[in-house]
């Protein structure tokens, strides 16, 4: 039997409660229904007061330094952050400096972002997606951008945004299905070695 495919989940959200926070979880959920993962969410504003202060990744916490191990063993990556000044945030940004250069090569990677209003749906394409073509990362074709009035409170209330996930995610499976198979049939020829 195949392992499960390895997701790790950035939130990139600051506070609690935290609509990116709970973007970032519908999109796990709904890959999570869809295909055998093993899930791990990383939320910034959980480690973020910590990660702040290091400048070199030998001052991280141990607990940080192993946060950004499991985003570069990631299978696939989800990341979302919220647009503050028409970008992701200084913070979401800090914690990937400390991602090694070649960690995330063909690595897919969904994006996905919150903002106040509609006009800055733009920040997938002219903000994320160049962050992760640094990394030379398979950023996947659909981004999820949510703003205001897809949420009631701090919940999903808006068919549009459930929809945008599931399209996202759906135009995800072909990649991480193939993740997946030669991921076991490269267990397959070590054990058959």
């Amino acid at each position: 039997m195949a392992r499960k495919l390895n997701v790790v989940a950035v939130s990139g959200g600051l506070q609690r409660p935290s609509k990116t926070l709970v973007l970032t979880q519908a999109i796990l959920n709904a890959l999570g229904n869809a295909l055998p993962i093993e899930a791990q969410l990383i939320e910034l504003g959980e480690i973020g007061p910590r990660l702040a202060g290091a400048v070199h990744r030998s001052q991280l916490p141990e607990d940080i330094e192993a946060q950004v191990r499991r985003i570069e063993s990631a299978d696939l990556l989800i990341v979302a952050s919220p647009v503050f000044r028409g970008s992701y945030t200084g913070l979401f940004k800090h914690l990937f400096d400390f991602v090694h250069h070649e960690a995330l090569i063909d690595v897919p990677v969904l994006l996905a972002a919150t903002g106040g209003s509609n006009r800055h749906a733009l920040v997938i394409d002219h903000q994320l997606r160049p962050l992760f073509s640094f990394f030379q990362s398979r950023t996947l074709p659909i981004g999820v951008y949510a703003s205001e009035v897809d949420f009631n409170g701090y919940e999903i209330g808006s068919d549009a945004l459930r929809e945008r996930i599931e399209l996202a995610v759906l135009r995800a499976l072909p990649i991480a299905r193939a993740e997946r198979s030669a991921d076991a049939a490269a267990s397959l020829a070590t054990l058959a070695a």
